[in-house]
């Protein structure tokens, strides 16, 4: 007869114990590539974006307009009709032809007839480090009364340094309100100007359509850039463009809670599209310092014609 012996409530304690202290080691790890595989997606969204932008150039002699806009500028906020941005003008360079042939872009973004196609999503702006909601969201008014449901997005546009501001009438950077910037007018070389960056939706709520007349950014819930402000909200063009003034703020001096900032769910930065087809990852630029020698850099990288020296080794 052979015997054969149980396991003692000691030792099964101590398999238990011994197996919890290995989850525990090694879920960093499993984390952390999780996350170096989110990031290396978004490298390749925007890697797509910005060969996207260029193919456009070839095609049209010109990079796409910021935001499309029919009537005369008074405020950048209630003055942006049609309003469909650089996201739906390059729908076909994403190979998106279906979606673009839904849109009728004679008509706004807002118009029923553009709903179906408005509240599509589309992964290549999706950064999967992103918190993302489940569908599509409501643009509200300044008042918060619902003006479309629209498809979210992780990226916006770079209309330049924090000379500029997204609502105003034209940038320093090569998107702007029916802007057309050709190769030509990037003066300050291609390797170092930005087409577009991060612009985390957790952080603040910007879509892939355009600039939703009368429409604005709301802050989201992630958001950790200054006290929670009441109904604090941006004008319909940081829908879709930022300006290089900070990178993930968590001090804004200009009270806009960083929803006019380049912003990412990254560890210690964002990244970014440049006009010669690269993707770099640029340090945070949290707080508002002018003296700060990144934070001097990073601006200088918005802007298309600045003629500022940049140094070789900006990225480090």
């Amino acid at each position: 007869m052979i015997r054969r012996h149980a396991f003692t409530l000691v030792e099964l304690l101590v398999v238990i114990a011994i197996i919890g202290i290995l989850a525990g080691l090694m879920l960093p790890a499993v984390q952390a590539a999780r996350e170096s595989a989110r990031r290396s997606q978004c490298v390749n969204n925007l890697k797509q974006i910005g060969l996207a932008c260029q193919n456009y150039h070839d095609l049209l002699g010109s990079f796409p307009s910021g935001y499309c806009a029919a009537v005369p500028y008074v405020d950048g906020a209630s003055d942006t009709t049609p309003g469909w941005g650089w996201g739906a003008l390059i729908l076909s360079q994403i190979e998106q032809n279906g979606v673009k042939a839904s849109i009728n872009f004679g008509l706004p973004i807002e118009n029923p007839q553009n709903a179906m196609v408005v509240q599509t999503s589309l992964p290549v702006y999706l950064c999967p480090s992103d918190s993302l909601p489940p569908a599509p969201f409501q643009v509200p008014d300044a008042l918060g009364n619902p003006i479309a449901l629209a498809a979210p997005s992780s990226y916006a546009a770079c209309i330049g340094s924090d000379l500029t501001s997204v609502s105003d009438a034209a940038g320093d950077g090569i998107f702007y309100r029916n802007s057309g910037t050709k190769i030509g007018d990037v003066r300050d070389g291609t390797s170092t100007t930005i087409l577009v960056g991060e612009k985390a939706w957790a952080n603040a709520q910007g879509i892939w359509a355009g600039a939703v007349n009368r429409g604005v950014l709301t802050r989201g819930k992630y958001n950790i850039c200054q006290p929670l402000v009441a109904s604090l909200v941006y004008p319909a063009p940081a829908l879709v463009l930022s300006h290089a003034h900070m990178n993930n703020a968590l001090i804004d001096s200009d009270g806009s809670a960083g929803m006019d900032d380049f912003s990412s769910m990254h560890t210690g930065g964002s990244n970014f599209a440049f006009a010669d087809g690269s993707v770099r990852f640029i340090h945070d630029v949290s707080y508002d310092t002018a003296t700060d020698s990144l934070t001097v850099v990073f601006q200088a990288l918005g802007t298309r014609a600045g003629h500022e020296v940049i140094p070789g080794d900006w990225t480090q």
